[in-house]
């Protein structure tokens, strides 16, 4: 099922204060766990799960920017999850004995310039809990981009969240919640081994939580699972399209047809 160029749709610009998000998640597990600093300069485990924050970038429209900061000296252990999400990583050394880097400056700067060369970025989003982050807010709305903001639910600062046009604990991404209108039993259900109908249902679900309605069109969902998996290709999974694959995986979904797209929504 092909679709049309994706210069049509505003791009998604993803920024992520990697440390920040980290540190905030150690400092959730054990209070001083990150903080005292021979914790923070040694290597660190993996905390964050990457794959689910890519994900809910691109329900808002294809990623053009997927940018992490940080001094990745003491984070390689993210390495294979950071490849496999394509993130660019950039990196940044403290200078001086602060032990600071900067990372949420860079971003701005970055974000702005940005948003200033490419036209096509629609949606700006920023990983990270700071107030550092709010002027950057004001500049994003007075171009007439949208904001969404990404943090760690209990150190984010309720003003810079406040400051975004939408806001997501990173806690509730990883928890799976119930899309709108999904029963509960339904919702709980577990996904089919198949690799087609996990990404299937999972397009459906992000749409559903982005939009705020169980029903989403049948075209969104093919959009939303070239962003998860650009790879995918329905004839791997034994389907000669991405329609025969729909009406293969009937079983997951209700199905009302009409103009100019059928809509679908997860039984």
């Amino acid at each position: 099922m092909r679709q049309r160029a994706s210069e049509e749709q505003p791009s998604v610009a993803l920024y992520w204060d990697f440390e920040n998000l980290h540190a905030s998640l150690c400092e959730a597990r054990q209070e001083g766990a990150y903080s005292k600093q021979d914790n923070r300069f040694r290597v660190q485990e993996p905390l964050i799960d990457i794959q689910a924050v890519v994900e809910l970038a691109a329900s808002f429209g294809p990623i053009a920017i997927n940018r992490a900061y940080c001094n990745w000296q003491y984070f390689s252990r993210y390495r294979d999850a950071l490849l496999q999400c394509a993130v660019e990583l950039i990196q940044l050394f403290p200078p001086g004995g602060s032990a600071k880097n900067g990372a949420d400056i860079k971003l701005c700067l970055d974000a702005m310039e940005d948003m200033g060369r490419f036209g096509h970025i629609g949606t700006l989003i920023i990983v990270g809990g700071d107030s550092d982050f709010m002027p950057v807010s004001q500049k994003v709305k007075a171009a007439g981009r949208s904001l969404i903001g990404i943090g760690a639910r209990k150190s984010t600062n309720r003003h810079w969240a406040k400051s975004c046009h939408e806001f997501r604990y990173y806690e509730n991404l990883v928890e799976s919640p119930q899309a709108p209108g999904l029963p509960p039993a339904q919702a709980a259900q577990p996904l089919q081994d198949d690799a087609a109908a996990d990404i299937f249902r999972r397009a459906i679900r992000l749409l559903a939580e982005t939009q705020g309605d169980a029903w989403v069109s049948q075209a969104a969902i093919w959009q939303m699972i070239k962003r998860l998996d650009s790879t995918f290709d329905p004839k791997e999974h034994g389907h000669d399209s991405f329609l025969a694959m729909r009406q293969a995986l009937g079983a997951l979904v209700e199905v009302r047809e009409g103009e100019p797209e059928p809509m679908v929504r997860l039984r």
